[in-house]
């Protein structure tokens, strides 16, 4: 088991010497470097291939091993509230921040920045009722095919809850899916060993897109955008965390250090839902929890894509020499908010978003829209971080609040001593297991001799 352990931890070894290698390559060979971004785009998509039938599993899983359907509500309803609320909090920081900063103010807008600009907000709006309809697949199957999270959530929530339906007689249809999801994980681990050569080519092809001279003209809303995500990240959910759960802040991102790796080479929190997924289960919390709150909150809870459109709304306004008003600032976000749901783990998805919203509110400041492409991809980053660690401290919380965490476990894993399982990412003694979290009806009928 060690040797396996050694292994992985030489893969992401690897990983880094490969970013790093991927930044040198950008600065002394850059437009050999951007030839080098079907390397990063291709690995992100063999992680994105993983997604579906991964959400699938563990949905169908959590749910249909729930008599009781009144649980699976309670916990989608604490998760969609609590994603609510934090992604207003999101927004009041970035607005904070924003107009505290005033970027942007000193910039000028050339021919180029503003046909850019007005090339990302080309189809980027779309309305609520075609968001929703857009839940529901075509077939039953063709939300595996097209890889869309929502309308894979919705299938696996319908096959769950017939299951549940069926009772005894649906039993080896999840044991079943409880083997196909173990060849998923096993799939995904396998190709896990692409990922230095994905990280280095999507590192060199940002690089030497971007160059320095970018980075140095729009420093002050890259950093003051990080350094904003950071406290949210760690004031916010880190309070959050340690009043409620009773979970250091600092200990869960360490365990998920090798998924915060794998963001910041793909710039994608896509490419770590899969791994969030297992890790969560291997921390403590149930499989519904998990399969309910992790899926919803990649498409509902964008604490980083809320605070980067807030302050790079404010930073447009201020760019183009037309300051939005407060009350301006507050109708966009809000709007802004509601139209980005969906578009998570996508990299650049929140620059269309950006562009889409002013297009809808303030189609004068469209243009300065191309003002922020040259660091778009930076920022992504830090969205991306943010956003999955906004979702994992809410996993944990969702599990406190429901009582579907195992807090013991969670103490032994984050300490170290129990470690997870790299090469099958599968724990097959996951607390979902225990009858009494699984569920209430089946404990009675225990007593009851049934």
């Amino acid at each position: 088991m060690a040797a396996r352990r050694d292994r992985t931890h030489y893969l992401y070894l690897a990983v880094i010497g490969a970013v790093l290698l991927g930044i040198a390559v950008g600065f002394l060979a850059p437009d050999f470097a951007v030839e080098l971004k079907p390397l990063g785009t291709g690995f992100v998509s063999l992680i994105k291939m993983m997604i579906s039938p991964i959400i699938f599993c563990t949905i169908v899983l959590g749910v249909g091993s729930v008599r009781k359907a009144a649980k699976v509500g309670a916990v989608g309803g604490l998760a969609l509230g609590y994603f609510l609320v934090m992604s207003t909090v999101a927004l009041a920081i970035g607005l904070v921040v924003g107009n505290i900063l005033e970027p942007g103010s000193g910039l000028h807008l050339t021919k180029d920045i503003a046909e850019a600009g007005a090339k990302q907000a080309e189809g980027a709006s779309e309305g609520t009722a075609d968001f929703l309809l857009g839940i529901i697949p075509k077939t039953i199957v063709s939300a595996f095919t097209e890889g869309e999270v929502l309308q894979t959530l919705l299938v696996a929530l319908l096959a769950g809850f017939a299951l549940q339906a069926m009772g005894s007689v649906g039993e080896p249809v999840l044991r079943g899916i409880g083997h196909i999801q173990r060849l998923v994980f096993r799939i995904l681990a396998m190709i896990m060993w692409a990922a230095p050569v994905g990280a280095f080519g999507a590192m060199a092809a940002v690089v030497g897109a971007t160059g320095i001279d970018a980075l140095k003209s729009l420093a002050v809303i890259m950093i003051g955008f990080y350094v904003t995500c950071a406290l949210f990240v760690f004031v916010v959910l880190g309070t959050l965390l340690r009043l409620i759960a009773g979970v250091n802040i600092l200990s869960l991102l360490k365990y998920l250090g090798r998924e915060f790796l794998l963001i910041l080479s793909t710039s994608s929190s896509e490419s770590a839902l899969p791994r969030l997924i297992a890790k969560m289960e291997h921390l403590g919390v149930s499989k519904p929890v998990v399969g309910i709150t992790v899926p919803t909150g990649y498409s509902f809870n964008l604490d980083g894509t809320a605070i980067y459109l807030t302050m790079a709304s404010l930073f447009v306004a201020e760019a183009m020499g037309d300051p939005l008003s407060i009350g301006e600032q507050i109708s966009l976000l809000v709007f802004m908010i509601i139209a980005s749901k969906g578009a998570a783990g996508v990299t650049g998805a929140g620059l269309a978003t950006l562009a889409g919203g002013l297009q809808s509110h303030r189609p004068e400041l469209v243009d300065g829209v191309g003002l922020i492409v040259g660091i778009d991809r930076f920022m992504s980053e830090a969205r991306a971080l943010t956003n999955f660690a906004g979702n994992a401290v809410a996993t944990v919380l969702v599990g406190t609040w429901t009582k579907e965490i195992d807090k013991a476990r969670v103490t032994e894993v984050l300490a170290g001593r129990v470690p997870f399982d790299e090469t099958t990412l599968v724990d097959d003694h996951a607390p979902a297991e225990v009858p009494d979290q699984r569920t209430d009806e089946g404990e009675e009928k225990a007593r009851a001799g049934v």
